[in-house]
């Protein structure tokens, strides 16, 4: 009996700890916006599911505005593959048809974007879907790509189809939901003069979502640990500058590249900071955010 209560006492002390540790980080995030990028396993797992959804709430609860926004690659691939159909990729871009179109708005807008609706709401939220068509959220421009050709010439010139840029964003339908207590959740899907969907990658929306609503952090969750270094090591702090010495010198390559640049624009405009970090840990979000220690690397303009 007696261990019990040690045990039950010993338990209690460390919640008391966690608890006094976040206080600081809540008191300084309080009414500040927080966009964050969801994506990787923590889309696709159900315990990290569940996790994202109440820390997602509990931003909300304490006094943050969190706003999110969401990919759906591995959805997409799978319903593309049901109904036989494959797509080419470009520099990592999905040459996207109007048939692709369709089935790309099908899952982001409707399947991925209202499961994690339900999943923030079940967890006791008030969690908002939304594509870029929604209060002209997201205006697009269609974007063209370019690769060397085979004869070593001119070079191709890549009709990516509905694949498009953030033009613009009109926030006003994001502070109308955030002032009324909702929780924004956006698909990547935006809409260009031509009033044709176009599908945009969604570290770049996040990004430009980020710099528009002047949020305080910008959050990419991630299937990484975050950056890391040549030997492995996680590098927990950078600069934009040493970020480009980084990619200069090989360490960081691949899909990272792409990741870390949308950032830029993000830092340079005024979002405090940018974090990648580990979506494929529980609780996540609230370990980068509320502990002195964090799971992720910090990016700052300098």
């Amino acid at each position: 009996m007696k261990q019990q209560a040690n045990l039950e006492r010993e338990s209690a002390n460390r919640i008391a700890h966690v608890l006094t540790e976040a206080l600081p980080y809540i008191r300084r995030f309080q009414g500040k916006t927080l966009v964050i990028k969801y994506g990787g396993n923590a889309m696709t797992e159900d315990r990290l599911k569940t996790s994202f959804a109440h820390d997602i709430v509990l931003l909300k609860l304490v006094g943050m505005n969190p706003v999110v926004v969401h990919g759906g690659g591995p959805q997409i691939d799978h319903l593309l593959g049901r109904l036989g159909k494959t797509t080419a990729f470009v520099q990592g871009m999905r040459v996207t048809d109007t048939e692709t179109m369709d089935v790309v708005e099908m899952v982001l807008s409707g399947s991925v974007n209202k499961d994690i609706v339900n999943l923030i709401n079940r967890a006791g939220g008030l969690a908002v879907g939304l594509t870029g068509k929604d209060g002209d959220l997201i205006r697009a421009r269609k974007i063209t790509v370019s690769r060397p050709s085979a004869d070593g010439e001119e070079p191709d010139h890549v009709d990516m189809g509905h694949v498009g840029e953030v033009e613009s964003i009109d926030p006003a339908i994001l502070h109308t939901l955030m002032n009324g207590g909702f929780i924004p959740v956006i698909a990547p899907v935006g809409v260009g003069q031509d009033g044709r969907s176009y599908n945009i990658n969604a570290d770049l929306v996040a990004g430009k979502i980020a710099e528009t609503l002047s949020a305080e952090k910008f959050m990419l969750l991630t299937n990484t640990a975050g950056i890391l270094g040549k030997e492995g090591q996680l590098l927990t702090g950078l600069s934009l500058a040493e970020i480009e010495a980084l990619i200069a010198d090989g360490t960081i390559s691949g899909g990272m590249i792409p990741k870390v640049r949308s950032v830029a624009d993000p830092l340079n405009a005024g979002v405090n900071s940018v974090h990648i970090i580990d979506g494929r840990v529980e609780h996540a979000v609230l370990l980068e955010l509320f502990t002195d220690r964090g799971i992720g690397t910090l990016l700052h303009r300098r």
